[in-house]
């Protein structure tokens, strides 16, 4: 899949990505009932564009052998997220990661346990640094 392509997942689109993670495969009008309760043809419709949208980004894959359709997220929530946090810094700190992240850190409260596990990281990240040749 293009990386281009999924900064532009929109809500109702990441709605659906989000649907299709905690659930598993499914067909349009279960995501229907699920995202419109009590929704008719428009909202059916509505699902089916978002899903052709999604599988034109490669977001999302359907099953053709079965009637109906089945659709599954072809991207997993940690790629769709590390995609959109690259864009993210392109687009705002020129290609740099650094100043997002600790923006976001400075930012918002982290519990205890958020911190230790932010530690470990960065830990482990420069103890594979250093083992590089």
């Amino acid at each position: 899949m293009a990386a281009k392509h999924t900064r532009d997942v929109t809500d109702a689109e990441l709605a659906v990505l989000r649907e299709l993670w905690e659930r598993g495969p499914t067909t349009i009008r279960e995501l229907t009932d699920r995202l419109y309760r009590g929704g008719g043809t428009s909202a059916y419709a509505t699902v089916q564009k978002l899903l052709e949208r999604l599988e034109g980004k490669g977001c999302v894959g359907r099953e053709r052998a079965q009637v109906p359709h089945v659709f599954a997220a072809a991207i997993d929530r940690e790629a769709l997220i590390a995609q959109r946090l690259e864009a993210l810094a392109e687009d705002l700190c020129e290609g740099s990661l650094a100043p997002l992240l600790t923006n976001l850190v400075r930012h918002q409260r982290l519990t205890d346990a958020e911190r230790q596990a932010l530690r470990a990281m960065v830990q482990e990240i420069d103890s594979k640094r250093r083992k590089r040749p």
